[in-house]
């Protein structure tokens, strides 16, 4: 029980919350406790605050300024893809004065689903289905997902020109950033190669659009 109060958002949140940029500060973010951290980060945060976050159906908890969007979890749906699509684009409107305060937990694999190009939501479902079946564990599944993905792996801080500060709740053993949620503000030590493995590993024979982006 005191492991899991420690880990609420509403304890572990609040110290860890920057200061206030020149500009916009704007919350994004990905995982079962994504919509809890939003709470309190608006409950101890008291500039301009707005921006989006996507947890798993029956996680949301009501927020006044950062919209809370859910989707499916562990396999991903359309509501995922399109959240994704709308926190990158959030991404990319921001400049060098702003903030983009990142919170990143547990389950945001699948719930930050954005195809890479050429790759279509069935596809990235089946390989999703395919893997949780095989008995990889996460971090090999969460090194084929990056590499299928046009938001994990790093791509999300990529995409922006602002400050990105990433508030992360681990459900990893080893805390490896790059591995939980498959790090959307992490650099990926993985490659192409890697996530082939994987899939020879276990088996698995993807969808042809799937190898061929690999």
């Amino acid at each position: 029980d005191a492991a899991v109060a420690a880990a609420q958002p509403e304890h572990c949140v609040p110290p860890h919350l920057p200061s206030p940029p020149k500009g916009r500060t704007v919350v994004v973010g990905a995982g079962k406790a994504a919509a809890s951290m939003a709470k309190a980060v608006e409950d101890h945060w008291s500039g301009p605050l707005s921006g989006l976050v996507v947890t798993r159906y029956g996680h949301h908890v009501p927020c006044e300024r950062i919209e809370v969007v859910e989707a499916s979890h562990p396999v991903p749906d359309a509501a995922g893809e399109e959240a994704a699509r709308r926190i990158l684009e959030i991404a990319g409107s921001l400049g060098p004065d702003d903030l983009m305060l990142c919170l990143i937990s547990g389950g945001g694999s699948a719930l930050l689903a954005l195809p890479a190009p050429g790759i279509t939501m069935a596809d990235k479902q089946t390989v999703s289905k395919a893997l949780l079946r095989s008995g990889a564990n996460i971090t090999e599944m969460n090194c084929v997902r990056k590499h299928l993905s046009a938001i994990k792996g790093g791509r999300l801080a990529a995409a922006t020109k602002a400050r990105v500060v990433s508030l992360v709740i681990s459900d990893v053993p080893g805390d490896d950033l790059s591995v939980i949620a498959s790090g959307p503000t992490v650099p990926d030590p993985t490659s192409y190669a890697d996530a082939l493995s994987v899939l020879e590993k276990y088996c698995i024979d993807p969808p042809k659009a799937v190898m061929d982006h690999l």
